[in-house]
């Protein structure tokens, strides 16, 4: 299996209580997203953030990375791509955490586009529930036939709070991907909050960036709490 890394940020406190993953979007890599966890890092002190560099190369873009390939001639090829790369980063959440002597309620997952829809179909089905989950700019992916709807239903194991952002005028993800995304989470029982940044395409502008950053904080407090 493959093993993932990218680059890292240690807590401003020195001592990691929670760990924040990002998952960068099709055709980037894990630098692309770094930099939000150093704007977070006033909110979080007590947060490892890391990013790490999907496992195959991009078809479309040679120096970028993908979670899974998009031909955009296969219906299923979302809900294919997610399953066959759920493995690889399942194990690099579990060594991060390992390396942080961490429980799996600390962690929280980031993502954009093509790592939001990671995200949620990963983080949906962690043995211990992650404190939270951030989706920017990306969609739920779930299958096209109806038998395997059920078995999709079935295989959420954790119900994490989770905030969708998104931009009004994205043209590659339709906004109307997070409406979606938030009638099929809450119909799974999973506490869903979202925003729609007016004006903005397919990108995070500041407003979505202070609200995933208070979002992240306020989780992480309530899993403090006694």
């Amino acid at each position: 299996m493959v093993e993932l890394n990218g680059p890292r940020l240690e807590p401003l406190s020195g001592q990691a209580r929670q760990l924040v993953v990002f998952l960068h979007g099709y055709g980037a890599d894990g630098n692309d997203l770094i930099e939000i966890g150093r704007a977070w890092q006033p909110l979080m002190p007590d947060a490892a953030f890391v990013s790490p560099h999907a496992p195959r190369p991009c078809g479309q873009a040679p120096m970028g990375r993908e979670w899974f390939p998009l031909t955009f001639r296969d219906l299923n090829e979302r809900w294919t791509g997610v399953n066959a790369a759920a493995p690889v980063l399942n194990a690099f959440l579990d060594a991060e955490l390992q390396r942080h002597n961490l429980p799996g309620s600390a962690l929280a997952l980031v993502g954009f586009s093509q790592g939001t829809m990671m995200s949620l179909h990963v983080g949906l089905r962690r043995a211990e529930a992650p404190a939270a989950i951030v989706g920017y700019s990306g969609m739920l992916v779930t299958p096209e036939s109806d038998a395997e709807m059920e078995r999709f239903a079935a295989d959420i194991r954790a119900r994490p709070p989770v905030l969708l952002v998104h931009g009004d005028s994205d043209d590659l993800i339709p906004v109307q991907a997070l409406f979606h995304a938030a009638q099929g989470l809450a119909a799974l029982d999973v506490p869903v909050e979202f925003h729609i940044s007016a004006g903005i395409g397919h990108g995070i502008d500041q407003e979505g960036l202070r609200q995933g950053g208070e979002f992240l904080a306020r989780r992480f407090n309530r899993r403090a709490t006694p």
